[in-house]
């Protein structure tokens, strides 16, 4: 009789185990397929600001975040670019060889960050930087896959400031067939659950 009982529970258990562990995949996946729409529709088109802010930030990291922080810094959207997450002992010289910047701006207007290693690291850097400048609007430039978490370090690092997300669209990830190619599954879920992850940390130390 004893056997009996426990068996039940055993059972009821399980089933309850399963039934969490069901649902629990089914809010992955609805969270993830959330993600994947804000990419391609909130983050689709690159957004320029009428008006001038006081820093652009690119994150390093990806194809073509660097060439679309120049573009916004030559065509006047703000004064200083500063980019973070620079490897160490790579200079400005190294970093903008060939891109056809002139040397005053390099001198003038352009910062690097050499402390960040990943995310978390782009968005302390580069608030340290932005209250050392007393400047409280800037751009993010960064990729489209990247943006969601991009924007959660940095409006929890920056709550005061404006922060205007600039959206890269890198040309190995195709979003519009991105289930027909591994790397960018592969990618995208590593980015989506990096989201989670920093979700869950912000709510739990904030």
């Amino acid at each position: 009789m004893a056997n009996k009982i426990k068996r039940r529970k055993l059972s009821r258990f399980s089933r309850y185990l399963l039934i969490l562990l069901i649902s629990l995949i089914g809010l992955w996946f609805l969270g993830f397929f959330t993600y994947l729409n804000k990419i391609s529709s909130t983050y689709s088109v690159s957004n320029i600001s009428i008006n001038t802010v006081d820093a652009i930030v690119v994150l390093t990291g990806g194809r073509g975040r660097l060439e679309q922080g120049l573009n916004l810094l030559q065509k006047g959207k703000s004064t200083e670019l500063f980019i973070s997450g620079v490897d160490s002992g790579v200079d400005k010289t190294i970093l903008l060889k060939n891109r056809n910047i002139d040397g005053k701006m390099l001198d003038c207007c352009i910062t690097l960050g050499y402390n960040a290693e990943n995310t978390f690291g782009n968005a302390t850097e580069t608030a340290h930087w932005i209250r050392s400048k007393q400047f409280s609007s800037l751009y993010i430039v960064t990729a489209n896959y990247h943006m969601p978490r991009s924007l959660l370090e940095f409006q929890t690092t920056l709550p005061k400031a404006i922060i205007i997300p600039y959206t890269v669209h890198p040309t190995n990830v195709n979003m519009n067939k991105w289930w027909r190619q591994q790397g960018t599954i592969r990618l995208l879920i590593a980015e989506y659950t990096k989201y989670i992850a920093t979700y869950i940390r912000i709510l739990l130390t904030h």
